[in-house]
């Protein structure tokens, strides 16, 4: 049948997808809009279920803050390629899976892919209808929350890299501080208290084997021994912890020293990185050309050897 050029421009606006997807779905259909749209979500679907296996490990921090200052998100929103995370399809969805986190404050990412967006999709929808559009995997992989009844702290480097700080004391641009500090020094705790027991217990166990295998060591008092240990122990929790870490605009000054300068007690902080823990498929492209090569010749002679 015949389509017209106008049911195609609604089509397209309804769904976001290409020319020719929606001549073809509308073809399937008869012309009918609706069922075009809804032939087109389905395809989508499916196109979505296909890639989810997919290794997605580029992306977009996105963060919101509400009006009042007090309370605020960070989103990781994955996908396979740079290429797509720049676009701006990709950095639009994020921002609004962001806005949505921040206003119904879901308890997980489950419950995020339920949300309903301003156009009425839901999360999980409108992302399934991107991956179908872009042709990658896409997805929402984790948020942080982070309130205050004091000041709070947030900072974006770039796109890859999000902060949120809950300080109590101190001023807008000390919140400020801390965070493009936790951003480019990456502590993985508040304070030493914070620390699982059990790894400090796992530190201090490879400490002393070092010291025991080292022939540097053999001979010297235990007390002296314990005390080069300990005096490892507390650099390693200086080092991991945002109070111990000196700050990068004053390498001589800790984060615990600043705080009490100010006045000021940092209560929380979150941060993410995109793809910080995914493991990304290593692409061996030597390997890669030399088995398309050899895959070639295999056809070559076979082809030979049929005539």
């Amino acid at each position: 049948m015949s389509v017209t050029a106008e049911s195609v421009r609604q089509l397209r606006e309804r769904t976001g997808a290409g020319m020719m997807e929606c001549k073809k779905a509308l073809v399937e259909t008869g012309g009918d809009l609706d069922s075009a749209a809804e032939l087109m979500r389905k395809q989508g679907l499916a196109k979505a279920d296909k890639k989810a296996s997919r290794v997605a490990a580029e992306g977009v921090i996105a963060t919101a803050v509400s009006a009042d200052g007090k309370s605020a998100v960070l989103v990781e929103i994955n996908c396979e390629t740079d290429f797509v995370a720049r676009g701006d399809d990709f950095t639009g969805f994020a921002r609004e899976v962001a806005a949505v986190a921040l206003a119904q404050n879901p308890a997980g990412v489950e419950e995020l892919a339920s949300q309903k967006l301003a156009s009425g999709e839901s999360v999980d929808e409108r992302r399934r209808a991107l991956i179908a559009k872009l042709g990658e995997n896409i997805g929402v992989r984790r948020f942080e929350r982070v309130e205050t009844t004091g000041m709070l702290g947030s900072y974006l480097h770039g796109t890859r890299i999000g902060v949120l700080v809950s300080l109590q004391g101190g001023d807008s641009q000390l919140a400020r501080d801390l965070a493009m500090h936790v951003a480019a020094s990456n502590p993985g705790y508040l304070a030493a208290a914070d620390v699982p027991a059990d790894a400090v217990a796992k530190e201090r166990d490879i400490r002393v084997e070092m010291l025991k295998n080292d022939e540097k060591n053999k001979g010297k008092p235990d007390a002296i021994l314990v005390k080069i240990v300990e005096g490892g122990m507390n650099k390693w929790l200086g080092e991991i912890t945002l109070l111990g870490q000196p700050f990068v605009k004053d390498d001589k000054l800790t984060i615990e020293k600043l705080l009490q300068g100010a006045k000021a007690s940092v209560l929380r902080f979150a941060r993410l990185e995109v793809g910080a823990g995914i493991e990304k498929k290593k692409e061996d492209f030597v390997a890669e050309v030399k088995a398309q090569a050899e895959a070639q010749k295999k056809k070559d002679e076979e082809n030979k050897g049929g005539k």
